[in-house]
């Protein structure tokens, strides 16, 4: 039987993109309900200019969030709907 579970590992620094090809930067970490484990949310390092864009919520650290429910694909990239961004 085939998983389609995606380890931390194989996300963690992985490129974040739009579908429409914009960099937005590279998964930091993750964060998650410890009760239930439901994923909440992507926290970006090294974002790029273009993260200015759109209205990200951002961590006490100033780090930006990209909500789990935005995400599209994890393959190579990372692949987010910037309309569930904005």
């Amino acid at each position: 039987m085939q998983s389609n579970k995606n380890l931390f590992s194989t996300v963690s620094g992985k490129l974040i993109v739009t579908k429409e090809g914009k960099k937005l930067g590279f998964v930091k970490d993750i964060t998650f309900e410890t009760k239930s484990g439901e994923l909440i949310n992507l926290i970006v390092k090294d974002s790029t200019p273009y993260t200015k864009n759109l209205n990200l919520e951002k961590t006490n650290l100033n780090e930006l969030l990209i909500p789990y429910s935005a995400i599209i694909a994890i393959g190579d990239f990372v692949i987010v709907s910037e309309e569930d961004l904005i």
